[in-house]
């Protein structure tokens, strides 16, 4: 399936302004890259790239004053099946998770484990190890959590969202991913594309998504509390400890965000002549 993904943002900066982008695809789709997403800037201006710790791609540019446009189009192709997890299932004790994988056992700035920890333990704690105690946690946030785009806050925490019981698909996969670091779950935020291929109308209006990954079976495997469900076309675009860490912008001066449009669609493809 082609499914095309891209965005338009215009920013208004009052002074000069440095800032930090996370806009690319991640680096895990580059096979499936049809035409690249590359990070068209209005007015042209010099661009620095690097990887951070996580291994997402994030650019520097120094903004003047006035507006500045982000955009880019990309073309990927990808399975047109649901996605699936691996069939591994098992948990594994904490003094035998891998190295690289215990700092996402840890509270964060988004993620108060410690706050959620007595909660998780009495709510999952009786129930089977490994993927049963993930989908119960995603089956309890998916309920938990009312969704609304006038619910989202950038400074609400997993336990201000437990306590609120609103939020939006970020507020789910925080909470989720502090309760399965809870019960000794490494789990970590991603964010990127999904899009509505295979579902009903009508759909709301596109936007990036958030969802987590918990490292059950000795692999990283994709779960989504919002949804819910298997999604057909998720495109990543960064990971980290939780939205701290995958910002599509960070701006170092006052700016106003403008524009924000979101593509990630199915492509029709046409193999003969429409009479």
């Amino acid at each position: 399936m082609k499914l095309r993904v891209g965005y338009e943002l215009v920013y208004e900066c009052v002074q000069p302004t440095p800032m930090l982008l996370m806009l690319n695809t991640h680096f895990s789709h580059a096979k499936e890259m049809l035409s690249p997403d590359l990070l068209v800037v209005d007015p042209p201006l010099p661009i620095s790239q690097y990887r951070d710790g996580f291994g997402n791609l994030c650019s520097r540019l120094f903004a003047p004053p006035g507006k500045i446009a982000f955009s880019t189009n990309a073309v990927l192709d990808v399975s047109s099946e649901p996605e699936q997890r691996p069939p591994f299932i098992e948990q594994h004790p904490v003094e035998a998770l891998p190295s690289d994988t215990l700092m996402f056992l840890l509270g964060s700035r988004y993620c108060e484990t410690d706050l959620l920890s007595e909660f998780a333990w009495q709510k999952f704690g009786t129930l089977p190890l490994g993927r049963c105690r993930v989908e119960a946690i995603c089956d309890y946030v998916h309920n938990h959590i009312v969704f609304g785009y006038d619910f989202a806050r950038p400074t609400k925490t997993a336990w201000q969202a437990w306590q609120e019981r609103k939020g939006v698909c970020r507020d789910y996969a925080h909470l989720a991913v502090a309760l399965c670091r809870a019960m000794n779950i490494p789990a970590r935020y991603c964010t990127g594309y999904i899009s509505d291929v295979g579902l009903p109308p009508p759909y709301a209006p596109m936007d990036f998504a958030a969802w987590f990954e918990a490292y059950i079976g000795g692999c990283w495997q994709t779960f989504d509390p919002r949804n819910n469900a298997p999604r057909t076309g998720r495109v990543l675009m960064a990971r980290g400890r939780d939205a701290a860490d995958v910002a599509i912008s960070n701006t170092f001066g006052p700016t106003q965000l403008l524009k924000f449009t979101v593509v990630c669609e199915a492509i029709q493809v046409f193999t003969g002549l429409e009479s």
